[in-house]
């Protein structure tokens, strides 16, 4: 047994409740109050937090997990200042991997944050390496190969739509062809030790639950069941949504989530332009965006995976797909009414106010990514050229909250980072200051609503007595911050049922024999 006391535990539960001591029996909270009752005051184990605050270990709604462990602890450009720089940073990862691999997958470059102020193209890679090499832009949405890739690339890829052969772009149909042609070089073992350096990074970040959108890239999605199964040997809790369209492969996995990106993509985004919008694009009169498909394919699936009992979660970012996305599922609940479906829709950008009446009308809930207001790689002056008026209408929160939406932040990794306390920083910053949330709305965006995105309230997402002591120290307390200062909290501890996490212990070896001791704990992966 555990006394945590002199602290300030934020409980984030419907009442707002604040309290002075926590007590912890086996990995459960078993108390909370601001009087330390006679019979634990005699408890040996004291933790002294020195006036510190405690929250529930937070989530991150939208994670793409084996991609962030790939990019974040591989060849990441997106720190370039220059095209010189980006050729060094090259040259060093090859060094490292002394001949390892015969072949550079690197994440992040955008026109944005480089001197050139434009997008590299293939003769410009072919000037950085010899090797085969492809770089996804930053948004996660496109990718750039140099001249040794292009030359390896099957016709499948290059006959797809979106190639552009003289600059070695690759876009729509023709980005996903092409990861999936270049992921499947990657050696399993490599990836297991950097999805372990990515459960660690998260767990440092106080993220204790993570909604992982997986299947992209590999040959009868082993991706997804790779992590599905390494995934049982970290800390956290994953729910993990399988990206893909054919209802089939859910039900053979007997799985309780279909959704995410990739395959269940209604649009594109707004760094490539193809994001669908009901009105064009403020600098390109004649560009709409794009419908990955057309409404009768996306109600043909969202019927299936509803009467199926599967959670769904759909990517669309302009109004246009958000449209699309809301016709699916108002037509699915019509035609078989299912009681707290909790479908989801990811990113929601551009939705406007008839789109947050008609979702919550529906119960749909958000998985949204606040720190996209704050973009480096996707600046206010980008979004504003392109939008015009509708950029500073982007991420309505006080709109959404008045509508009663439930809102999970994440973080769209490895688009951006997974540093919660910046996209509550973010939230309660909103460039519309009409729109921001107050700190307690905000912080329940990462820890109680999340929760509730993956069914998860009654596990995590609040300090409650009879919830898994799951929570994380700050540095101090966030809500006597100025939210102009939040994003500068540093989490300071991190605990896992009682215990203080120190870090993740073993190799992909015995990863991989903790995870054949922990594969019934549904519990933590599913």
């Amino acid at each position: 047994m555990q006394v945590f006391g002199n602290g300030v535990f934020i409980s984030c539960d419907e009442e707002d409740n604040v309290y002075s001591y926590m007590v912890v029996d086996r990995g459960e909270i078993v108390f909370l109050g601001d009087r330390l009752p006679e019979k634990y005051k005699g408890v040996k184990d004291y933790v002294d937090l020195e006036g510190k605050a405690v929250i529930p270990l937070m989530a991150d709604t939208h994670v793409h997990f084996g991609s962030f462990a790939l990019f974040n602890f591989g060849l990441d450009v997106r720190y370039a200042q220059d095209f010189d720089e980006m050729r060094q940073i090259i040259e060093e990862y090859e060094k490292r991997q002394k001949g390892k691999s015969n072949f550079l997958m690197g994440f992040g470059v955008s026109a944005h944050t480089v001197k050139e102020k434009k997008l590299p193209c293939r003769d410009d890679l072919d000037k950085m390496t010899r090797l085969p090499l492809l770089i996804v832009k930053y948004d996660g949405h496109a990718a750039v190969a140099n001249s040794a890739l292009v030359k390896k690339f099957p016709e499948e890829v290059k006959k797809a739509e979106g190639f552009e052969e003289d600059t070695g772009w690759l876009y729509m149909d023709a980005f996903y062809k092409g990861v999936n042609f270049v992921s499947s070089f990657i050696k399993p073992f490599s990836l297991i030790g950097k999805m372990i350096q990515a459960a660690d990074y998260m767990a440092k970040e106080g993220i204790g639950l993570i909604h992982a959108v997986e299947g992209n890239g590999f040959k009868n999605d082993a991706d997804f069941d790779a992590v599905n199964f390494i995934t049982r040997a970290f800390p956290q809790y994953f729910r993990l949504y399988l990206q893909t369209m054919d209802v089939n492969k859910a039900r053979k996995r007997r799985l309780s989530r279909i959704g995410g990106c990739f395959a269940t993509a209604l649009d594109g985004c707004l760094g490539s332009e193809d994001a669908a919008l009901l009105s064009p694009y403020s600098n390109n009169p004649a560009n709409y965006g794009k419908l990955f498909y057309s409404q009768e394919e996306v109600n043909a699936f969202v019927q299936k995976a509803h009467r199926a009992h599967l959670q769904i979660a759909l990517h669309a970012i302009g109004d246009a797909a958000i449209e699309q996305a809301l016709n699916a599922f108002e037509a699915a609940i019509k035609d078989y009414p299912r009681f707290d479906h909790r479908h989801i829709i990811i990113h929601a950008d551009l939705i406007n106010k008839d789109q947050i009446v008609r979702a919550a009308e529906l119960k749909i809930h958000l998985a949204v990514q606040p720190a996209f207001l704050h973009w480096r790689e996707e600046p206010a002056s980008y979004l504003e050229y392109i939008l015009g008026d509708r950029a500073k209408k982007m991420l309505p929160f006080r709109d959404m909250f008045k509508a009663g939406l439930v809102l999970g932040g994440g973080s769209d990794a490895p688009c951006t980072l997974p540093h919660p306390l910046e996209g509550i920083g973010a939230a309660c910053n909103h460039p519309d200051p009409e729109q921001r949330l107050n700190v307690r709305e905000a912080l329940k965006m990462y820890t109680s609503w999340a929760a509730r995105l993956s069914f998860d309230e009654d596990i995590t997402g609040t300090l409650k007595a009879g919830r898994r002591a799951d929570f994380a120290v700050l540095d101090r307390n966030i809500l006597g911050t100025a939210p102009e200062e939040i994003k500068d909290i540093k989490v300071w501890q991190t605990y896992f049922q009682g215990n203080h996490y120190k870090g993740l212990p073993f190799g992909p070896g015995k990863a991989v024999i903790r995870a054949l001791l922990r594969r019934n704990d549904k519990c933590r992966s599913d």
